[in-house]
């Protein structure tokens, strides 16, 4: 089930806000029963071996959680966080990895069989978000929780789960023990939600329509321009897409009174790689740095060791992401930039422009989401090829067909990728009166349901509608 369908739209949403605010709100673990019911559900809707994984998930964790506790013996600490980690990564490793792993190995000569697995939907973000919670417990930063069914909340609540964002349990500890849902935080939160939405069926769909026809077209054939409209049409694709899914589960979370961290912060407006890393995926970006680049050393133990650490990061963030050698070389393409910017040119860098900053950073990403879409190094390799002019074309008409044919959501898309929304209610902030007033409350609300009608009008055609990051 996905955000962006009829039957979640006109089925599942609907039933369970009514099922939800019919129970009073002091009955707070009978809303709670019911939210944990519908994420289930919610995830069964995509199989339910499927569920069986994510219970087991949950059992994993919430016992780890309880022996990695205070009241036990550090022995038994200890070994309670491994055993998280062991049987956490050991699920992502055989449902994510192993038909990776046996055909790469069969590449040496081997004649492994290679394993028919369907990757389960989300496994990637429960599960890091579950041994997080296990750490936490661990190191004393929350108490292990006793209730069962609040821990089976945490990792299974339905707007988070399929692409994140990963959640701490911290964020939302207290609001499953005594959450207070308000008519404002439900409001903004349908509001962010729709917003989400329109993202997602107006401008990432059509983005995506532009990218497939180019990345599928003959080897070597793009004219150089034409292969620039492809990748920075993907370019706008994956942002919308999943800065879509992280505003719809925001929205989401708010109307049932609990509030999710930001996810992305206009990205395409960095000036340097470590900044565009600042502003995209931070909660896999946090992640990785507080349980694995921290506790690897991080930069205390020396230049050579925090080199090593940043590697191991990269290679290790690029394999999230995807089990095939392109994603490990995309993390790696990162990792080096990073490192670039950290020990060799990140000085001149500050020192220049920000126009050429802003330059050098886009084209730098945007040659990375070329690896990540394309099938393997290879393809990468010709794609980028040709946006530097190796099929000896400039410009051919099949790019400008595309830029006249997608004109508005290609303006839109550059409009929603830049601050604009932020620009113009600082503007109104500062000129408080009746009118401005009106427009910070109503302008949203208002907009919101004009771009609810057009998602709406997508959705009915029943037109391109892939969602990226449930992959990973």
């Amino acid at each position: 089930m996905v955000f962006a369908g009829m039957t979640f739209l006109f089925f599942f949403l609907p039933a369970l806000l009514a099922v939800y605010y019919v129970i009073p709100a002091r009955l707070r673990g009978a809303r709670n029963v019911v939210l944990l019911a519908f994420s289930l559900f919610f995830y069964m809707f995509g199989g339910f071996r499927f569920l069986f994984l994510m219970l087991t998930s949950i059992a994993i964790n919430y016992t780890c959680g309880l022996f990695a506790s205070d009241g036990q013996t550090e022995k038994m600490r200890k070994a309670a966080v491994i055993a998280a980690a062991v049987l956490g990564l050991g699920l992502i490793g055989w449902f994510k990895y192993s038909g990776f792993l046996a055909e790469t190995i069969n590449k040496l000569g081997t004649g492994i069989p290679v394993p028919n697995i369907t990757l389960p939907v989300g496994i990637s973000f429960y599960t890091f978000q579950g041994l997080s919670y296990v750490i936490d417990v661990y190191r004393g930063d929350i108490k292990a929780q006793k209730n069962p069914l609040k821990v089976a909340l945490y990792i299974s609540m339905f707007p988070q789960l399929i692409a994140g964002p990963i959640v701490r349990y911290p964020v939302i500890e207290n609001a499953i023990d005594s959450n207070r849902e308000t008519f404002e935080d439900f409001a903004s939160g349908a509001v962010r939600f729709v917003f989400g939405l329109a993202k997602k069926m107006l401008l990432a769909n059509a983005l995506g329509e532009i990218a497939d026809r180019l990345f599928s077209s003959t080897q070597g054939s793009l004219a150089a321009a034409t292969a620039w409209v492809g990748a920075l049409a993907y370019a706008g694709q994956i942002y919308f897409d999943f800065s879509a899914y992280s505003d719809m589960a925001i929205g989401l979370g708010k109307m049932f009174g609990f509030h999710f961290r930001e996810n992305f912060n206009y990205p395409y407006i960095a000036k340097s790689i470590t900044e565009f890393w600042r502003r995209w995926h931070i909660s896999l970006s946090e992640w990785f740095r507080d349980y694995l680049y921290i506790p690897l050393g991080g930069n205390r133990l020396g230049r050579i060791k925090q080199v090593r650490n940043i590697i191991i990061v990269w290679l290790l963030t690029g394999l999230w992401h995807g089990a095939a050698w392109n994603f490990v070389l995309w993390g790696g393409w990162f990792g080096v930039l990073l490192l670039g910017e950290k020990f060799i040119w990140g000085m001149l860098l500050e020192r220049s422009p920000s126009p050429v900053r802003h330059i050098y950073t886009m084209v730098l990403v945007v040659i990375s989401w070329v690896l990540f879409r394309s099938d393997a190094a290879a393809q990468a390799v010709n794609y980028v090829g040709m946006m530097f002019g190796s099929s000896g074309k400039l410009y051919d008409r099949q790019g400008v067909y595309y830029i006249i044919e997608y004109y508005p959501e290609l303006i839109f898309g550059v409009i929603a990728a830049f601050p604009v929304k932020d620009y113009i209610t600082r503007f109104l902030e500062k000129r408080r009166g009746a009118l401005s007033d009106a427009l910070l409350l109503w302008g949203p609300r208002a907009l919101g349901l004009a771009l609810l009608a057009l998602s709406y009008l997508k959705l009915a055609t029943g037109s391109f509608n892939p969602f990226i990051y449930f992959r990973f």
